[in-house]
């Protein structure tokens, strides 16, 4: 820290004060756009409108041409007049059809969240866990009922549930440390999709304001402040499966001040044999007022719950011999239920021209219940191998984040807050039929306090922009054990320091060629921590990235880079089981490569192919495979934009074949599915039609390596077992904007 702010301290009296331009961004509703992106085309200065629509551009001459725009709006170019000059201005953008004509290369360290907002508008998303596959290069898979968490792929890692990427939504943690089912656990589905807004991604560990599980990336999603109009929906497809949604518009631009609320349900008998018995419920409101010019407060409320059934992952074997088929089970009493009540207050300030504040405070009420059986008769002949995973968690956070512009080309980010789980009766037991309670395995209270602060600068060079940084986190872990016969309460407190360092360089508004590098890390269970016979369970990363993001004509961006990751240890906490799974260090390199290419005024084409080389450093060579972690992926589409009331979109997703143990002797198999959506709109209505694997391809959406006993067996045996992939499913969509 010492080091930054003399770095700071320096650079500042370099700086000489000039003339600057302040306005505000709004559409043609008056609303606030924010992250517009604002270019000098005279000296290349640059500034993006933050959450209110301000901006400030400094240095600013008078007849300055400034640039101005924002995907979905009209390029606007703006000349500074004499009065202009320190004065606040306001600037309307009008709403044009999607374009890559109005996307700029920000020279900002998340420049490719723009992609993900095109992927957005052209792809419709009707379940919350699609949301996550608008990241490039990242890969999704159910295993349990579509009631369960997402398992998730990215830049060589089988990530489990969240175990290394940092998932929040406006700037609330959805990952939940400690969790009964395994580290990390994020479980997006109370969210409805159609509140989103935009999505904001970074991969790797670079971005200063990102702490804990942020090793291979984070995600941020935004929901919408206002909405365009009310809307009711309802979606019918095969399996009996239907979706119901609305959100209603409560206030819209009433002196300032918006509100909405949103509604889903999900019900699903499921593709298998054994109906899913699958129900989801959500509720979500919003509300936001402007306390002034430049103060800004957002409420926001939710609820979500869930049941369902599954039929959990089956042996190979069993499918082979013909005992079951794909969609059978060899113990169909798995499922689950879960809960979340949310409440987030965010109050935003530009406190003035140079300076803004941004707090926000959340608390979640959580419950989750989990039966599963991974092994079947491995380790209980007679009952079988269920186990119960349980918990009840309050989470309770603050994060303050100040931004103050300090010189002209000098900027200051900071931010303080805290995170604390009180988790109750946190239960790992065995179970029989789900009502039967045979034995506990670990039944626990979790606490876990998490205080942080951060200090970043960007400093200007004409065209380049050096970004260092350093965070702070300490931890508080304390885990009472109940199973105890005398009172077992244990504590431990660590700090973990993460310091950052990018270079971005943006010779114009079509390129940007960026180094990034930082640490990050991922905290392991409290329970594992918490005993003393372990040491070094807060494993830190390296990351490196070196790459550029290239516009060569209006239509068309290009993206690459080239990666490494080094993590100290691959300490896995695993759940299911109550036990540490410690694999040493590792090693991971590879490449990204994406394009966006805009045929023409109706057709887009979008593709990333992602390659990564993951190996074990500790073990011997032939054992270093680590085990799930993809090595090549592919996403590509052709997607229709508006096309007289149609759109629609064909869409193909691969991932390659890949070790399912240490030494690739059992291999996960690749898939490559295809989907396809079109739709049609006229006036207020729009119908539409989804196939989700047009070619009834047989693919296996999650796969392990599982030493498990069937009841006829006399050995166990250790092979793929898997959950297939949804086949062939036919869904009609039907949306009325009121």
């Amino acid at each position: 820290m010492r080091y930054i702010l003399m770095i700071s301290i320096f650079f500042i009296n370099w700086q000489i004060w000039g003339q600057h331009f302040s306005a505000q961004i709004l559409d043609e509703n008056n609303a606030a756009i924010a992250d517009a992106y604002v270019y000098n085309l005279q000296n290349s200065a640059h500034a993006h409108s933050d959450v209110n629509g301000y901006f400030r551009m400094m240095p600013t001459e008078v007849g300055d041409t400034l640039r101005i725009g924002r995907l979905g709006f009209e390029v606007h170019k703006h000349v500074v007049k004499a009065k202009d000059i320190a004065t606040i201005d306001t600037i309307i953008l009008k709403e044009l059809p999607l374009s890559l004509n109005e996307i700029v290369i920000s020279p900002k360290l998340n420049a490719l969240k723009r992609i993900a907002a095109v992927d957005l508008k052209l792809t419709p998303v009707a379940s919350s866990q699609e949301l996550l596959q608008h990241v490039p290069g990242l890969f999704i898979g159910q295993h349990a009922g579509g009631g369960k968490a997402e398992q998730i792929f990215l830049r060589g890692f089988d990530i489990d549930h969240g175990t290394d990427i940092g998932i929040d939504v406006d700037g609330m943690p959805v990952n939940m440390v400690s969790h009964a089912h395994g580290q990390g656990y994020a479980d997006l589905h109370f969210v409805i999709p159609e509140t989103i807004a935009d999505i904001d991604f970074n991969k790797g560990a670079y971005d200063v304001s990102k702490g804990n599980f942020t090793t291979a990336g984070a995600v941020g999603f935004k929901t919408k402040d206002y909405l365009d109009s009310s809307t009711l929906g309802i979606n019918l497809g095969k399996f009996n499966t239907k979706r119901l949604y609305g959100l209603f518009n409560l206030m819209k631009n009433n002196n300032g001040q918006n509100a909405y609320l949103a509604s889903e349900f999900l019900s699903s008998d499921g593709y298998f044999q054994s109906s899913q018995n699958f129900s989801r419920f959500n509720v979500f409101g919003k509300y936001n007022a402007w306390l002034s010019d430049k103060a800004k407060l957002t409420l926001s409320a939710s609820h979500f719950t869930s049941t369902w059934d599954a039929s959990g992952q089956i042996p190979q074997r069993a499918v082979d011999d013909g005992t079951i088929s794909r969609f059978g089970a060899i113990d169909d009493t798995e499922g689950g239920q879960t809960a979340r009540t949310n409440l987030n207050m965010s109050y935003y300030n530009n406190i003035d021209d140079k300076t803004s504040l941004k707090t926000n405070i959340f608390y979640s009420q959580y419950d989750f219940e989990l039966y599963s059986n991974f092994t079947f008769f491995l380790e209980d002949s007679i009952n079988g191998d269920q186990i119960r995973q349980k918990e009840e968690r309050e989470l309770l956070g603050l994060h303050t984040k100040l931004k103050k512009q300090l010189r002209p080309n000098v900027s200051l980010t900071s931010g303080l807050g805290f995170r604390y789980d009180m988790i109750s009766d946190n239960e790992l037991s065995r179970t029989r039929n789900r009502n039967t309670t045979l034995s506990n395995t670990q039944l626990g209270d979790v606490e876990e306090l998490n205080y942080f602060g951060y200090t970043g600068l960007e400093l200007k060079f004409g065209k380049l922009i050096l970004l260092p940084g350093l965070r702070w986190d300490h931890f508080k872990f304390s885990y009472e054990n109940k199973l105890a016969t005398a009172f077992d309460k244990r504590s431990k407190e660590e700090s973990v320091y993460s310091p950052k360092f990018n270079v971005l360089f943006s010779p114009n508004e079509s390129a940007q060629i960026f180094l990034k590098s930082g640490m990050g890390f991922h905290t392991n269970d409290s329970r594992v921590i918490t005993d003393r016979s372990v040491d070094h369970t807060i494993p830190q990363s390296f990351g490196a990235d070196i790459g550029t993001i290239l516009k060569p004509t209006k239509r068309l961006i290009l993206n690459t880079a080239l990666w490494y990751l080094f993590l100290e240890q691959e300490f896995v906490y695993v759940g299911d089981a109550g036990i540490v799974e410690p694999s040493g260090r590792t090693r991971r390199l590879g490449i990204d490569v994406g394009a966006r290419y805009q045929i023409n005024d109706h057709l887009f084409f979008d593709g990333d192919l992602n390659y990564a080389y993951a190996r074990s450093i500790d073990a011997d060579k032939g054992n270093d495979r680590i085990a799930l972690a993809p090595d090549l992926t592919f996403t590509t589409g052709l997607s229709l934009n508006d096309y007289k009331g149609f759109s629609g979109g064909f869409r193909t997703r691969y991932i390659k074949d890949r070790p399912a143990n240490e030494d690739n002797s059992i291999i996960a198999k690749g898939y490559l599915v295809t989907d396809l959506n079109v739709s049609y709109q006229k006036n207020n209505f729009q119908m539409g039609l989804v196939l989700n694997n047009l070619f009834d391809v047989k693919w296996n959406e999650t796969q392990f390596a599982t030493e498990s006993r069937l009841a006829n067996e006399p050995n166990s045996v250790e092979e793929i077992h898997f959950t297939p992939g949804t086949p062939f499913n036919a869904s009609l969509q039907f949306r009325y904007n009121l």
